[in-house]
């Protein structure tokens, strides 16, 4: 019965840890219970055998945790769980098309330093260059830049 008990402690341990490497890794509370497995299993070993005994079991036992850990790594399981994909796309890349460095438009609100504006009939958020620009004053493209608008008076 001794047997069992060590031999059941210890594997449920080892199935825990391999658990926690190979199909469910960061969560660690699979890791723990099962290193708390296995210290139960190699504490009671030292408890049950001789003192040489027990340490043999101990050294199996880390060898076969070692053994899964390295096994994993080499198998490439983090692979299935690393992010490999980058998002690259922007939003309103095109929302500068049509418009070019010096055009015209008419300020439709105040602009302290940002505001609406209007070129080409169609309303845009712009940012003065130029500090306040009150409603209604003509408005110049100044720069064109990451999906800004810069104006000047």
């Amino acid at each position: 019965m001794t047997w069992f008990i060590l031999i059941s402690l210890l594997i449920i341990g080892l199935i825990l840890v391999a658990t926690e490497i190979l199909f469910v890794p960061g969560t660690t509370i699979v890791g723990l219970v099962g290193l708390v497995f296995t210290g139960g299993g190699i504490y009671y070993a030292f408890l049950k055998f001789d003192a040489k005994d027990a340490w043999i079991i101990l050294a199996v036992t880390v060898l076969l945790h070692l053994t899964a850990l390295v096994y994993a790594f080499k198998s490439g399981v983090w692979n299935r769980f690393a992010l490999k994909d980058a998002i690259t796309s922007r939003s309103f890349d095109d929302r500068l098309v049509g418009l070019e460095i010096g055009m015209e438009g008419k300020a439709l609100s105040d602009i302290k330093p940002i505001g609406k504006a209007e070129f080409n009939e169609i309303i845009y958020e712009v940012k003065s260059d130029s500090g306040l620009v009150k409603t209604g004053t003509k408005v110049y493209i100044h720069k064109l830049e990451n999906n800004k608008i810069i104006i000047k008076t």
